[in-house]
């Protein structure tokens, strides 16, 4: 069944109002008429069921059937800090990180990052990203859409470490601790007790890798260097690996 996400103003006690863009697709993509049912989703703290009931030009209108509880989302918030990779890279790890259950996205520049960043087309390329994470939370029935914050610089994301229980940088060059080493014991915590809103942070570096200076700065601000096998991965396929890991050792996805 068909997901939206709609602005929180537009879910109301009996009725939903599906504007701009959803409209359209439900109009014009997906042939909707009155009768046919459709999740709709707040974003924050409701979705339900519905129906629509009136289809104008330029919205939809749908009537609430029944209210659907919030539980497709992990219990360990896991943001993936991504140096931006070159072409439409990006786009990749968004949309597959989203399916998979990332709470949010920190595109960042770092030495070896061959993507210079402008200004000028970041307001662009961050609306995109947010239309991507969108489409996929909605074609994965998420309850969120992740959050994308604006690049920020190595200084920035390293000052940002201790808004997280658990920061771990992908680091090719790391022979000892592996990324299940880390995560292992922090899963068991958190199965011990599950009251726990842990927040963990994944860094992925550029397709040149991190300096060893970045490594020593990442390490001294508190995170974790792990390894990812013995298999050197493109920098856009780190990310999801490291994220399903995590997940897996966390019971989202049937681990044990």
């Amino acid at each position: 069944m068909q997901r939206y996400f709609i602005e929180p103003n537009q879910l109301e006690e009996h009725q939903a109002i599906i504007t701009g863009d959803d409209a359209r697709h439900i109009t014009k993509v997906m042939r909707g008429k009155p009768g046919d049912k459709l999740i709709v989703s707040n974003g924050i703290t409701k979705e339900a069921l519905t129906e629509i009931s009136e289809i104008e030009a330029s919205q939809v209108t749908v009537s609430i059937l029944e209210w659907l509880p919030m539980d497709h989302e992990p219990k360990v918030s896991v943001t993936i800090a991504q140096s931006l990779p070159k072409g439409d890279k990006m786009e990749l790890v968004i949309q597959k990180c989203t399916e998979i259950g990332a709470a949010a996205f920190i595109p960042f520049v770092s030495e070896r990052t061959i993507v210079q960043y402008d200004a000028k087309k970041e307001g662009k390329r961050l609306e995109r990203w947010r239309k991507i994470a969108k489409e996929a939370a909605e074609q994965s029935h998420r309850n969120k859409i992740p959050e994308i914050t604006e690049s920020k610089s190595w200084k920035e994301l390293l000052a940002s470490f201790e808004d997280y229980d658990l920061v771990c940088y992908c680091y090719e060059k790391e022979q000892g601790l592996q990324l299940r080493d880390v995560v292992k014991p922090f899963a068991d915590k958190l199965k011990a007790d599950p009251s726990l809103d842990p927040r963990v942070l994944v860094i992925v570096g550029p397709e040149g890798g991190f300096t060893t200076g970045e490594s020593e700065a990442a390490e001294a601000a508190g995170a974790k260097s792990v390894g990812l096998g013995k298999r050197i991965l493109r920098a856009e396929t780190a990310g999801i690996l490291a994220l399903t890991c995590i997940l897996y050792e966390t019971e989202e996805m049937g681990g044990m």
